[in-house]
């Protein structure tokens, strides 16, 4: 297991701090971009090489909300992953992280939450999220619509994927709440992962453990770990903790809140995990500006140090990582 950072294709202080904190690996978030175009996306890559990464993870960025909805224009946008999929194998980038949440990606009802020493950080309050009118309206998507279309989407990517050499990741919905404002939601509990790695056995259809969207589902993460982990199949994680339950969400230090992650540590050794692990969102801390809630810097720094501390010390109680 390696720790990664994810870095915009922007040069900015990010890409110099990591490094010194002995950071090589890089995960690919955002950007404007057409990962369906070669020649884009080996400029995009190549940038990243220049200053001394390695390209592990493209997390998010290839165009999938007609494919996630059934809309028209699907099939387009399906060819349109396939190529991405095709220059990502290319290009050596092994994982692609995706959710199946459309029309809202992650969301958070504050960005400006006070926690430890006057950091900010983002929280969810689901009383706050559903004073909107929109949640006196029926869902303009509903899960089995989102179900139907996620089984064919893996039905045609697993495939791809596999003759390509490239892992899919599946990331949990963020919260894990069933609906979210007029728009159902379908990967929000354990079982829901189960159904998808029992839809495929192969070893590309995968997910990717972010920790505190699974705290959030009432579990305990660390047997979640091992238990969604038990055939290789988590291929990516994203280390974060949380404080409350999915209603009510709020993003401390990776050193507070709910999570056990020293035994999260240990379940990852114990699972043969080699994958990339990255800090995710952290406090914003003294003197940051707070433009990117959740990706400043200052507060990932502190998250890697403290990540290289549990892994030491899990290593030194169980062996070479």
């Amino acid at each position: 297991m390696r720790i990664a950072m994810c870095l915009e294709p922007k040069i900015g202080p990010k890409w110099q701090l990591a490094p010194q904190m002995g950071i090589t690996d890089a995960v690919i978030i955002g950007g404007d971009f057409d990962t369906s175009s070669y020649r884009e996306m080996a400029a995009t890559v190549q940038l990243y090489r220049d200053y001394g990464f390695t390209p592990q993870v493209l997390e998010g960025p290839i165009p999938m909300e007609k494919i996630k909805q059934g809309a028209e224009g699907w099939e387009a946008e399906l060819s349109g992953f396939f190529a991405s999929i095709r220059n990502m194998a290319a290009l050596d980038i092994p994982v692609y992280c995706y959710s199946w949440m459309t029309r809202i990606s992650w969301l958070r009802t504050s960005l400006n939450t006070r926690t430890r020493g006057g950091a900010l950080t983002t929280s969810y309050d689901d009383a706050v999220s559903r004073a909107s009118p929109e949640w006196s309206k029926p869902p303009v998507i509903e899960a089995t619509k989102l179900w139907q279309t996620l089984e064919r989407f893996l039905e045609r990517a697993i495939p791809f994927c596999e003759k390509e050499g490239v892992k899919l990741a599946l990331h949990p919905d963020d919260p894990p709440l069933p609906r979210i404002f007029d728009t159902e939601r379908i990967m929000g509990t354990v079982d829901a992962f189960e159904r998808v790695l029992n839809f495929s056995s192969s070893k590309v259809n995968g997910i990717t453990m972010c920790q505190a969207n699974f705290a959030a589902m009432g579990v305990d993460v660390p047997a979640t770990i091992r238990q969604l982990g038990r055939d290789g199949r988590i291929h990516f994680v994203h280390f974060r903790n949380m404080l409350g339950d999915a209603a009510n969400i709020t993003e401390p230090f990776h050193d507070e809140g709910i999570i056990d992650m020293y035994a999260a540590m240990q379940a990852y050794h114990d699972i043969g995990f080699k994958g990339m692990i990255r800090p995710d969102h952290a406090p914003v801390m003294h003197g940051e500006a707070n433009a990117f809630p959740g990706y400043e810097a200052l507060g990932r720094l502190f998250a890697i140090g403290y990540m290289k501390g549990l892994m030491e010390g899990v290593a030194a109680e169980k062996g070479p990582w």
